[in-house]
């Protein structure tokens, strides 16, 4: 049917577009129907749980595209696939609950709330893996429509929710984060305590015992005095953990080592070799970028912004996370090797099949860390122009992280920006 509307199979429609036709053939019990199909071709927000008010049949769709615009302004994400919708079938006039799950395909457990007058009429809840919960008035039938589940996606669209949700999640943090410094500004403080930068909780949790560390306070002053300094230290504050704030550990899948960040205005963003958007790109990215495209048969980007590869899983963790201005490696052996290393340490002793590529002396040392037997090392030249002639180049480390991911069961990366 979907086809004959001549809509099936084009991702590039709007929704819009989509909701535009269904409005003239779809009726009220049809609906969700509908508004699955347009979600799953549409570029709309990815969120956890969506509640809309249900729509009055004279005007169903309308109604539905509105709520579902209200859904994408306010998360304010740019793109985004909704993987699962389920929601009522037969809605009534006044508020009906519905859910997009974006997670792991669901096992319930239905739990129920009694009512106040102890008549059990009250409402079921049924919890996924995740903690989700997906309520609904008790005797309602709940639609699973089988297109959108994980185990029907492609390769190809479970890579896109993942990285939908990388998306995400890395929004809220660096928003915490930036609200963080702002206040801090607005009480004086010239400079915010470190561990309230990492506000990614997975990452708290492993790594609590570095900060309550000697070292890590000795750093902590020293960046304060530096702070204070002649010169500005990178990157910004709101920065400083983005490794780690748009990679959770959990979804580590791949970890890149740098040495420190760009020490030139507007360079540094956090992660290791990676630039933003409107940077000229150095020549070690250049030469990244190359091996990639003579490797995978990627295209060279126009950018060197690398957060696409964070969101998928890939940490691109520098050994040192500040620097003075013009001034390399001015921030080394001040503390924040011990809270890098212990990152590594970490991943090498909870984590099972991760890959590390291995650039250059300096990221090799850092072999010594990894437990070699549960995990992959790959090492290299460093990609810089002086050594990338010397083993980088041809090396293939792309292709063989994609391999050695899907050999895992994991879904490779996207190296393409």
């Amino acid at each position: 049917m979907f086809k004959n509307l001549g809509i099936g199979g084009r991702p590039e429609l709007t929704a819009d577009s989509c909701f535009k036709n269904f409005s003239a053939v779809f009726s009220k019990l049809a609906y969700l129907h509908a508004l699955q199909f347009a979600f799953s071709r549409c570029s709309l927000v990815t969120v956890k749980e969506f509640r809309m008010t249900t729509p009055k049949p004279t005007n169903t769709i309308a109604a539905c595209f509105q709520a579902a615009k209200r859904v994408r302004l306010d998360a304010d994400l740019d793109a985004a696939h909704i993987s699962n919708f389920d929601t009522t079938a037969e809605p009534g006039d006044n508020e009906a609950p519905g859910l997009v799950s974006i997670s792991k395909k669901a096992k319930t457990e239905t739990t129920t709330q009694d009512s106040p007058d102890g008549s059990n009429a009250g409402v079921e809840t049924d919890r996924t893996e995740d903690g989700t919960s997906i309520s609904g008035s008790k005797g309602e039938d709940v639609v699973s429509p089988g297109e959108g589940t994980e185990s029907n996606l492609t390769k190809e669209q479970r890579m896109r929710m993942e990285l939908n949700k990388g998306i995400a999640r890395a929004k809220r943090n660096l928003k915490a984060c930036e609200d963080h410094v702002e206040k801090c500004r607005g009480e004086g403080k010239s400079f915010p305590e470190l561990r309230d930068l990492l506000v990614d909780q997975t990452w708290l949790d492993v790594l609590k015992e570095s900060f309550s560390s000697s070292k890590f306070t000795s750093l902590y002053t020293f960046l304060q005095q530096e702070v204070n300094g002649p010169k500005p230290i990178y990157p910004p504050p709101a920065l400083i953990f983005n490794a780690f704030n748009t990679c959770p550990f959990e979804k580590v899948k791949v970890v890149i080592i740098g040495q420190d960040p760009y020490h030139g205005p507007r360079q540094a963003m956090g992660l290791c070799f990676s630039i933003p958007h409107g940077v000229k790109v150095p020549s070690s990215l250049v030469n990244i970028f190359k091996e990639i495209r003579d490797d995978v048969g990627c295209t060279l980007p126009s950018h060197g912004n690398l957060e696409k590869w964070a969101h998928q899983g890939v940490l691109l963790l520098n050994a040192v996370l500040t620097v003075r201005e013009h001034n390399a490696n001015s921030h080394a052996k001040k503390g924040w090797e011990s809270f890098t290393d212990a990152a590594i340490v970490a991943i090498s002793q909870k984590r099972e099949g991760v890959v590390f590529l291995l650039w250059g002396n300096s990221a090799q040392d850092k072999e010594r860390l990894i437990n070699t037997k549960k995990h992959h090392v790959l090492k290299a030249a460093h990609p810089s122009g002086l050594s990338a002639h010397r083993g980088f180049f041809k090396c293939r480390h792309f292709s063989k992280t994609n391999e050695l991911l899907e050999k895992a069961g994991e879904l490779p990366i996207d190296w393409q920006l």
